[in-house]
């Protein structure tokens, strides 16, 4: 039955689509092997992903200045100067250029971390890394830093309850390319990064969320990753892309400042989450979210996370997305901080709801929103209230 239900969403896809300084938290070796042991329940074939609306070209550039960051637990540094950069208009696959280096251990990951240039590409040897790993330097607009890898090349940090397994943190212009990334408590974190492209990941058997966005992180691309497992220490927090902070905690990670990492793409990915697969955060302003695949069957549906997406910020663009399997609405808008969770767009998304327990193909729970009618959805109503224009 579960492979009836994987080959079923695979259709849908192809349809409509911490180390500081020296020191590395190293666990163990590095090659153990071609993969990870934690692969069980993948609901993602490898399938190609339909490019999405407007698709053609490079993905779009934008920068970030180093300082230094914190993880769970630890004190924040003071949050980088906003940026503000432009959304990225284009979403074409990322190629890696030849290597500059090739690492094959969690030791020689983390010493070229430290002191990657703008240009160098760093290739992973497929294995098994254990470890959690950052990087506080810096690419340039033409000359990001790559690290590249495979699937069979995964970060291992060994505890779903501890740290972030790849962490950005005030460092702009970096390439994320094809390689596993697994236990830890979140998966990919950007704090004050721009113009970093995360590309071709897979991101499973997190403690909270996947891929996190946050501390002025702008114009960056979150494209074609596969997603799933996540909120594996905390259901209720594991989203599967998380863009901006609540507000709760602007006084914690921005000196109370709203959250403004503003636009973000967020592209091509197929997710598969316990809490929203795409959490849009009150604060952030102007990104889009197109072309993406979501399945709803592991949603905790604890009130919270009833929806594949909830965009509580403004101005977003959500176009051409499908989603199947939820426990109660497709997409929802909220107002959480006032003024916020407006002005946002839903067109040509395609919504089935059966299954569900009769919610809506967009609730909105929030004013000065636009829904076309292009939308359609199975299973229920498209909205909650309103009509589409």
């Amino acid at each position: 039955m579960l492979l009836k239900i994987d080959l079923k969403f695979a259709g849908l896809l192809v349809a409509g689509a911490v180390a500081t300084s020296g020191t590395v938290l190293l666990l163990t070796g590095g090659d153990d092997g071609p993969s990870g042991k934690t692969s069980a329940g993948d609901p993602f074939p490898l399938t190609p992903v339909s490019q999405p609306p407007g698709a053609s070209g490079n993905a779009g550039e934008a920068g970030a200045s180093p300082t230094t960051g914190a993880g769970p637990g630890e004190a924040p540094a003071a949050p980088p100067a906003p940026q503000n950069l432009p959304l990225p208009q284009q979403a074409a696959p990322v190629q890696c250029p030849p290597p500059t280096v090739t690492v094959r251990t969690p030791v020689e990951l983390q010493k070229r971390l430290n002191v990657a240039e703008p240009g160098e590409v760093i290739r992973l040897a497929p294995g098994v890394y254990k470890g959690r790993y950052r990087s506080q330097r810096s690419g340039a607009p033409d000359k990001p830093i790559f690290v590249c890898g495979s699937p069979k090349t995964v970060l291992d940090g060994t505890d779903t309850g501890k740290g972030y397994g790849f962490h950005l943190e005030n460092a702009g212009h970096w390439r994320l390319v094809g390689f596993t990334v697994q236990r830890s408590q979140k998966g990919v974190m950007l704090d004050g990064s721009s113009g970093t492209v995360i590309q071709g990941l897979t991101v499973r058997e997190v403690g909270d969320e996947a891929v996190h966005l946050r501390r002025f992180s702008t114009g960056n691309t979150v494209q074609r990753n596969r997603i799933y497992n996540t909120g594996r220490r905390n259901p209720r927090f594991g989203e599967g892309i998380y863009l901006g902070s609540s507000h709760k905690n602007w006084a914690a990670l921005t000196q109370g400042q709203p959250d403004k990492s503003d636009n973000n793409l967020v592209v091509g990915n197929r997710v598969q989450a316990t809490a929203e697969a795409v959490d849009v955060k009150e604060g952030t302003t102007g990104g889009r979210i197109a072309g993406n695949a979501f399945d709803g069957s592991k949603l905790s549906g604890d009130k919270v996370n009833d929806s594949w997406v909830d965009v509580k910020g403004n101005g977003y663009l959500i176009e051409g997305n499908r989603g199947a399997r939820t426990v109660a609405d497709g997409f929802q808008t909220h107002r959480e901080y006032q003024g916020w969770g407006t002005g946002n767009t839903f067109r040509g998304n395609v919504m089935d709801l059966r299954g569900g327990r009769g919610g809506f193909g967009i609730a909105l729970f929030s004013d000065g929103n636009t829904v076309a009618c292009d939308n359609k959805v199975a299973g229920g109503k498209l909205l909650n209230k309103g009509t589409c224009s």
